[in-house]
């Protein structure tokens, strides 16, 4: 990571590359809501950001910002290394799921290439943490995702799901307690044209969904 590049710069990379990531550029609206600080703030950081050398963003009044090639690599390490903090966390420490996204923010701006190495080696190199996101390789190529949210499947498809879209401790619970996790195999049976609410069976066990939680959950179809 570069030395110059401070934990509050790397978080507001992240949240850009995440904000972007439909290709449209971020407001700084937008930023100032993912990061509780006032629009004005983010205005005069992101104008900083795209005055560095190299340029981290680019930045045009009402139009958004974007990342530059050198702020998309910072954004990806940063992002590889807190994916990769949750795996390790879950896996060699016995974290929950729903517990381990607060350590990770707080180790992912500390830990040395060495370490992330290290860890990746460990774990088998690992394509996804445990909500199902992929992890940006090595050389910081976020893989191609295929997956679709579940409020796009129709009666009698069926898949597995392989990614949630959440970090409050709460509502991964509850998914727990419907049994919506990583890896867990179902199969649409019902669709309500009126207010978007699906029908969906896993093993036995059948529940009606609405969007707030359909919307959230990614599947690969069978």
């Amino acid at each position: 990571m570069n030395q110059q590049v401070t934990t509050s710069i790397q978080d507001y990379l992240k949240h850009i590359y995440d904000l972007t990531k439909n290709g449209a550029p971020a407001s700084t609206n937008d930023l100032a809501r993912r990061l509780d600080i006032k629009p004005a703030s983010v205005t005069g950081m992101v104008q900083k950001l795209a005055s560095a050398k190299p340029a981290l963003v680019e930045y045009h009044k009402h139009q958004g910002v974007t990342l530059t090639a050198a702020g998309k690599k910072n954004a990806l390490e940063v992002i590889r290394h807190h994916r990769l903090l949750e795996t390790w966390l879950v896996q060699t420490l016995g974290y929950s799921w729903d517990e381990v996204h607060e350590e990770a923010c707080r180790l992912e701006h500390v830990i040395s290439e060495d370490f992330e190495r290290r860890i990746a080696a460990a774990l088998g190199n690992p394509i996804r943490d445990p909500h199902g996101d992929l992890i940006p390789t090595e050389n910081l190529i976020m893989p191609t995702d295929k997956s679709q949210p579940l409020s796009a499947l129709r009666p009698t498809q069926r898949g597995a799901i392989v990614r949630v879209n959440g970090e409050d401790p709460a509502f991964l619970r509850h998914l727990v307690g419907l049994g919506l996790v990583p890896g867990a195999q179902i199969e649409v049976t019902g669709h309500s044209q009126f207010d978007h609410n699906i029908t969906i069976k896993i093993g036995s066990k059948s529940n009606v969904l609405g969007l707030p939680i359909t919307s959230k959950v990614f599947v690969e179809i069978n």
